[in-house]
Formats: C-alpha cells, structure tokens, sequence
C-alpha cells in the first residue's frame, strides 16, 4: 500500500490509525481499489468494522479485533456514547464564534449517495467553534452527537460555509495562496501556474473517546494530517 500508515494506538483488543486522505475506510462495492480494511486483514488476519470515515477524510479510525469489543464499541457508537471530534477549513466565518446545527439528514431523493437537510431525515446534531480566522476561510472545530453519513459537510453546506474542497457540498476549488494575499503574490519564474496549497476534502476526524473492554475510558487523538498542517503554515505566515 502507497500510503503510509500511522498507528496511534493498539491494545489486543483494538487499534486506532491515522488514515490518510484518499484511502477508502472499507471496500466499495466494486473492490475498486484497496481499503484501510483491507491492509489490516493482510496484517491480522480479520479486523471489525466499527465505524467509517470518508475517503477523502484524514483522521482518527478505530478497527476492533475481536467480535466482542465490536459489539462493544459499535454499541456505543450507536447509543452515541462516544465522544467525536473533528477539524476542518470552511469558507468564510460564521456569525457566531460558537454554535449548533440541529438539523435532520435524508438521503438525497435523486442523487444517489448525497444527503440533504430535511424535516423528514434522521435526527443529527453537530456542534461546532471557531479556532482561527484566515480571512476567505476558517478553521473550525467540531463535535458531532450523532453519526449520520457526510454529517459535518451537509450541516456546514446548511449554515452557508460548506467544508473546503468539497466537490459534492460545495466547491472542489482548490485552496490557493493568492486567495489570501491577492495584491502580492506572485508565481516564481520556474512556474506556469499556481501549485494549490490544498485539493482535498480540508476535513480531519481528530480524538475519539469511548469506554474500552476494560470499563476504562479512552481517549485518542491523531495528528493532524501533513497537508493540512503545511496549508495552515501557510496561512499563519501571510496572515500577519
């Protein structure tokens, strides 16, 4: 497997990773392409699903290794028990520094695998805060209460600041540095076009908390991912 695989934390019971962007969470239904779910059954020979990220989410993913601890931890996932966290960049900045968005998620009537805000959907709820300003964007922290499908980008495309680099929510715009410091950037002479600071989903799942078998609670958290930290270098630099 191309990507490399951080691992943040293992216990005979389970382990945690720090998936890459752009690696499934588990196979698709057409066995497209390798999954994280794939590379840690070659290793262990069978790992349980207990919850997914997005393929172009970077982030915290826990796999248990036993049927036991499945049910366990899917249990409380499902009884929303566990504490998640995410980070990401948005377009522009919320009026309020802080806040929730409560509002029900349905599979879109149409377009299959898209979500839509609707009275009718699944209860979701979604708090969320801002960490810093970056002008044209903000770094944002969130906690979601519950699991739903693309939860974080369908209620951020609902209060009118879907997540960056969003193709299905949003814009699959790159971010790009001129967008910060229009009057002085300037490319160099070696290139022909702007190299984009970021082209993927700016989404992060960043701690988890649960109870292990144990009773213990635990909690995770992964590093935020390379690009994201370089894009964020970047911004701070020129922002001053």
């Amino acid at each position: 497997m191309r990507n490399k695989i951080d691992i943040i934390a293992e216990t005979e019971h389970w382990i945690a990773l720090n998936k890459p962007a752009g690696l499934l969470s588990i196979p698709d239904r057409e066995q497209s392409e390798p999954s994280l779910k794939d590379w840690l059954n070659e290793k262990y020979g069978k790992v349980w699903i207990v919850h997914r990220l997005d393929k172009f989410t970077s982030g915290l993913i826990v796999f248990a290794k036993d049927e036991e601890t499945h049910k366990l931890l899917s249990k409380q996932f499902e009884e929303r028990a566990v504490e998640k966290f995410y980070l990401g960049l948005v377009h522009g900045t919320p009026a309020q520094q802080e806040g929730s968005v409560d509002a029900a998620i349905m599979e879109h009537p149409v377009k299959k695998s898209t979500y839509i805000t609707h009275a009718k959907g699944k209860a979701s709820l979604t708090d969320y805060s801002i960490v810093q300003e970056f002008g044209a964007y903000t770094w944002m922290q969130f906690q979601i209460h519950t699991g739903r499908t693309h939860q974080i980008r369908v209620h951020m495309k609902h209060i009118g600041h879907p997540i960056v680099c969003d193709d299905v929510y949003g814009t699959a715009a790159p971010v790009l540095l001129s967008s910060l410091k229009r009057k002085k950037f300037k490319l160099s002479k070696a290139d022909e076009e702007e190299r984009p600071l970021l082209n993927r989903l700016a989404l992060h799942a960043w701690k988890l908390t649960f109870t292990d078998v144990d009773g213990k609670k635990t909690a995770l958290e992964a590093p935020v991912s390379k690009d994201l930290k370089a894009m964020m270098q970047q911004f701070e630099k020129w922002m001053k």
